[in-house]
């Protein structure tokens, strides 16, 4: 089959509103992590998140269409022109009927929503936004876009907790390799810093509560790591085939190679204690890839930073490549910026193939005392420059989804 290759880059995230701001944050190891203070998050246990503070300064979009969308939708064309412009498509002299819209999200617009329902019980039905109904659930990002651009090919949301993103790159992929688009936008978006969401992300019991150091809050594989720390943003990806972006001279930053999937089958919210169904998943990857574990440079970890999301992981990486996980880099780079949920996996995607073109691997932060159970190289809090030619990106969902990526230089 032939490769899928990432020709633009778009993102919105708490430690950078384009891509080379992104990744210079990332690469210098600082912590993007806040209190909430957009609203009384007073009495919630966990008071902290990586935040978008200036969209509205890198937007595009008229002030009459922000009005009619949540905030979701809103940072997710934002990350999509990005994207656009980055790959240098001439969207004149393309067909729309072959472009699609992949997007992953955890919750959906709840920002949007919170405030008509609130609305509603106030004033009554007269005081409901009449784009209540279009602005919130999970596909309105995809349908955005879609309407924004007039691309009229195959397009589908994909809703799968924090493995979101995940799925809806591999299959835009897969559809640009079926060849039913010429090129789709895939990534993910995130808007979870609203009372109501952040309630519902409270509830899970994984989320950290260190509100008075905050900016070390975020620790996975630290042994006093309790739980990870929320974020919100956007990160879009332009794919298409490889023969068709070389013939259009267009740069390629990486290429999509394969990917596994499995589902514990164990709990709706908690990880299975057995991890052979991670291990599936990142066997079929390989397997799907062609690749042999010697080949794995890197691993972009997916580093929950509660005791048993990372030891469940460690165990997993320890399983199925043996001895060969020593000679394998891993890390978390979201610890610098909070986990996106449904949009993670999405911003992993665009720092690993950074890091695979410069030759980086980016640090897991906020690292101060070993846990003996999580015993692997997680290059913690500084960079390291090493060849990168073959990575995984591991993305795990409530009630045990795993889906992992594999990426090619």
């Amino acid at each position: 089959m032939e490769r899928i290759a990432i020709t633009g880059v778009g993102v919105v995230s708490p430690c950078g509103m384009k891509k080379e701001t992104f990744w210079a944050n990332l690469k210098r190891g600082d912590s993007f992590v806040d209190e909430i203070k957009r609203f009384d998050a007073s009495l919630y246990p966990s008071r902290i998140a990586g935040q978008v503070h200036e969209l509205d300064h890198y937007t595009h979009l008229p002030a009459r269409l922000i009005k009619k969308i949540d905030l979701f939708s809103h940072m997710a064309l934002v990350a999509s022109e990005q994207a656009l412009k980055d790959s240098g498509i001439d969207l004149k002299n393309v067909d729309k009927n072959r472009a699609g819209v992949f997007m992953g999200n955890a919750i959906g617009g709840w920002l949007f929503a919170e405030t008509e329902l609130r609305d509603m019980y106030i004033e009554g039905r007269e005081g409901v936004s009449p784009y209540m109904a279009s602005a919130w659930f999970p596909a309105a990002p995809q349908g955005q876009v879609t309407i924004y651009y007039g691309f009229k090919g195959y397009s589908k949301t994909v809703v799968a907790d924090k493995a979101s993103s995940a799925l809806a790159l591999w299959y835009g992929a897969k559809i640009v390799a079926q060849d039913k688009n010429d090129f789709v936008l895939a990534g993910g978006m995130e808007a979870p810093i609203t009372p109501y969401a952040l309630l519902s992300a409270n509830t899970c019991g994984n989320l950290s509560q260190n509100n008075l150091n905050y900016k070390k809050a975020y620790c996975p594989y630290d042994l006093y790591r309790d739980g990870f720390v929320l974020g919100e943003g956007s990160g879009i990806v332009v794919l298409e085939k490889e023969s068709k972006a070389r013939n259009r001279n267009a740069k390629v930053y990486g290429f999509i190679k394969g990917v596994g999937f499995s589902s514990d089958g164990y709990h709706y919210s908690r990880y299975s204690p057995d991890t052979d169904s991670l291990e599936g998943a990142i066997s079929d990857c390989l397997k799907d890839s062609g690749w042999g574990k010697n080949e794995i440079d890197y691993i972009c970890l997916d580093a929950e930073a509660t005791i048993m999301g990372d030891y469940l992981e460690t165990k997993a990486l320890k399983n199925v490549f043996g001895n060969e996980i020593k000679n394998i880099s891993l890390s978390a780079p979201k610890s610098a910026y909070g986990n996106l949920l449904g949009a993670q996996t999405a911003l992993d995607l665009i720092a690993t193939i950074f890091s695979l073109k410069t030759g980086t691997v980016l640090p897991t932060i906020n690292h101060q005392m070993d846990d003996p159970y999580c015993d692997l190289d997680y290059t913690f809090n500084k960079p390291i420059q090493r060849e990168i030619k073959k990575a995984l990106i591991i993305a795990r969902g409530r009630g045990g989804i795993n889906v992992v990526l594999a990426v090619e230089k």
